[in-house]
């Protein structure tokens, strides 16, 4: 049973019946407002959103990132399954597939963060949402709706965290500006 999540809301990883999940996805989705036309109908435009995924220790340092010109951890617990240019397609537009059982112990949050490489402010953009899958079933275990469309380029979508000996999801749903992660760092390190 999927969670649907609000801004700052938290729902733990742990599995129903006990455990804790191992593999997850990460899953972006979006689609492009239309243009307004001549008869009130015009064609999307093409927007080229980017997930990232950053993983930082305990002390709140950027340990590695996942993005679309690194589509893999260093220590290969995290794949980026590549870079969706136009939003074009149904369900997951940009996937991060996560192992949270190979993640070296001093990982302790990683947070998900999209952003317009393009420079498209969200006003351009509908249909957004991230949702965490158990990557073992396939269930929908949260999703969060990435409203508040506005001026902002980017935003901080979620941070899933250690929570004892398993995990957490935070929602965040931060907006920003910035073309690429490196831009969101200084808006990221508030969220730890």
């Amino acid at each position: 049973m999927s969670v649907s999540l609000t801004k700052g809301q938290k729902v733990s990883l742990a599995k129903p019946g006990g455990g804790t999940l191992t593999r997850v996805r990460m899953g972006l989705g979006w689609d492009a407002v239309p243009k307004k036309g001549l008869f009130g109908r015009g064609r999307a435009p093409d927007i080229d959103l980017d997930a990232s995924c950053l993983l930082f220790d305990a002390s709140g340092n950027l340990a590695d990132a996942v993005w679309f010109r690194q589509l893999r951890s260093k220590d290969g617990a995290v794949l980026h399954t590549g870079d969706n240019l136009t939003g074009a397609g149904e369900g997951d537009d940009e996937v991060i597939n996560v192992d949270l059982a190979a993640l070296p112990a001093s990982v302790a949050q990683l947070v998900f963060t999209v952003n317009s490489f393009t420079g498209q402010d969200f006003s351009q953009i509908a249909n957004a949402f991230c949702r965490l899958v158990d990557e073992s079933t396939g269930q929908e275990i949260a999703r969060y709706e990435l409203s508040g469309s506005g001026g902002h380029n980017a935003q901080i979508m979620a941070k899933v965290a250690r929570d004892g000996a398993g995990w957490s999801m935070t929602a965040v749903g931060a907006t920003a500006t910035g073309r690429t992660f490196q831009d969101l760092l200084p808006a990221v390190t508030q969220h730890l």
